[in-house]
């Protein structure tokens, strides 16, 4: 990790200046600019917090709901469906888990392609934060004390009780750039593939990415205030899939999928516009979710952190074709991530031509919104009350 210097400011300090509105708040492509002129040292002095953000498919999320007991009989629901959308009932008597990527029983899209769905869990929470009606059908087995085996209605998110986004596994720490060696089209979770490495997809927001800007997770952990679809969040932990030792170059930066964090979000406060239902060709559904994490710049080091630029961010390139169903990890190059913006590397003596499913312009924006919640003080910095492993 290298050296670790003095702490130059808390949290706590860094809060009493948002709250007076003197807190000196970039985002995340600000923060490069300022290291690069100023050096690490003045940037620690003069910058308080920089802004990150994401806007990317985030297969492993979904929605935590009760729908309530407002009408006699009571029930306890065994199965219960949203539009279609199966959701799982094996919590408690009217709680249920509509899984991001689970797909509608008779899509009619995957009557005529099969693989393919047009509509899925994904879209049910974008319909609900829009304030759409949707289909509620649950049954149940009947008991003494619930003893209704049916509910069939129309429901929006202001009859539910609750509702939150409760997402397993969210914003990695860099990922795979997937290329296809095979000579046929491929459908994958990172969009069609062409034969022959024609195309090659990549996710993440580069620069601006919040794991990125802290890549030891110095200041994430349990507790740690998010934004997270437009409204404000917690991360609860390390994701699923959390990878603490990865290998890095000089700047600390994962060479390798790495960390994850596990999220969550009132959904009542969320925004549809960082909340989107998705429909990947050849694959099924998913959700794009805005994320974005404040970086308290507390001491030098932190400011060096966030003056990270695409061309330091390394990401491994992978065949989908053959290597990732077999299960083999092979890298078959590094390209920076300035490369891949660019539009196009070079790979196995030919040119690639590079697609990002991330949208660098929606993060930035939400990088953006950050930062002015936290100059219009509506936004404060927590301290995370348990670190997340990372070396």
């Amino acid at each position: 990790m290298g050296k670790t210097y003095a702490v130059t400011k808390t949290i706590q300090e860094i809060n009493a200046k948002i709250k007076s509105g003197k807190a000196v708040v970039l985002n995340a492509e600000e923060m490069i600019e300022m290291v690069r002129k100023s050096g690490k040292e003045k940037a620690a002095q003069e910058v308080d917090v920089v802004t990150t953000g994401t806007f990317s498919p985030m297969c492993s999320s979904g929605m935590l709901f009760n729908i309530g007991q407002k009408n006699p009989p009571v029930i306890k629901c065994s199965n219960a469906w949203l539009n279609g959308v199966p959701c799982y009932g094996g919590l408690a008597a009217v709680d249920s888990y509509c899984g991001a990527t689970e797909s509608t029983e008779d899509d009619p899209l995957n009557k005529v392609y099969p693989g393919q769905f047009k509509y899925g869990g994904g879209h049910v929470i974008e319909d609900l934060i829009r304030g759409k009606a949707v289909h509620l059908k649950a049954n149940g087995y009947g008991t003494d004390c619930y003893p209704r085996k049916e509910i069939d209605k129309d429901i929006t998110l202001a009859d539910l009780p609750h509702a939150s986004l409760l997402n397993p596994r969210n914003c990695y720490q860099n990922y795979n750039a997937a290329v296809n060696l095979t000579s046929r089209i491929i459908y994958t979770y990172m969009g069609p593939l062409k034969p022959n490495a024609r195309n090659c997809n990549f996710a993440t927001a580069g620069q601006i990415s919040p794991l990125f800007n802290d890549p030891y997770l110095s200041t994430i952990g349990l507790g740690t205030r998010i934004f997270i679809g437009g409204a404000i969040g917690y991360v609860l932990g390390e994701g699923t899939q959390h990878n603490p030792k990865p290998k890095r170059n000089e700047r600390g930066i994962p060479l390798s999928p790495a960390g994850t964090l596990m999220l969550k979000g009132d959904m009542k406060k969320m925004d549809a516009r960082y909340v989107r239902g998705v429909s990947i060709v050849g694959y099924g559904c998913s959700l794009a979710l805005g994320v974005g994490i404040p970086i308290p710049i507390l001491n030098e080091e932190m400011a060096w952190f966030t003056g990270v630029s695409d061309a330091d961010i390394q990401m491994p390139v992978k065949d989908y074709g053959y290597d990732y169903p077999n299960g083999l990890p092979r890298t078959l190059k590094h390209v920076t991530f300035e490369e891949l913006k660019s539009g196009e590397f070079e790979l196995n003596g030919q040119q690639v031509h590079a697609v990002p499913i991330t949208s660098y312009a929606r993060s930035l924006e939400i990088a953006n919104e950050l930062k002015s919640w936290i100059e219009d003080g509506k936004f404060l910095l927590s301290e995370p009350q348990e670190p997340i492993l990372s070396e």
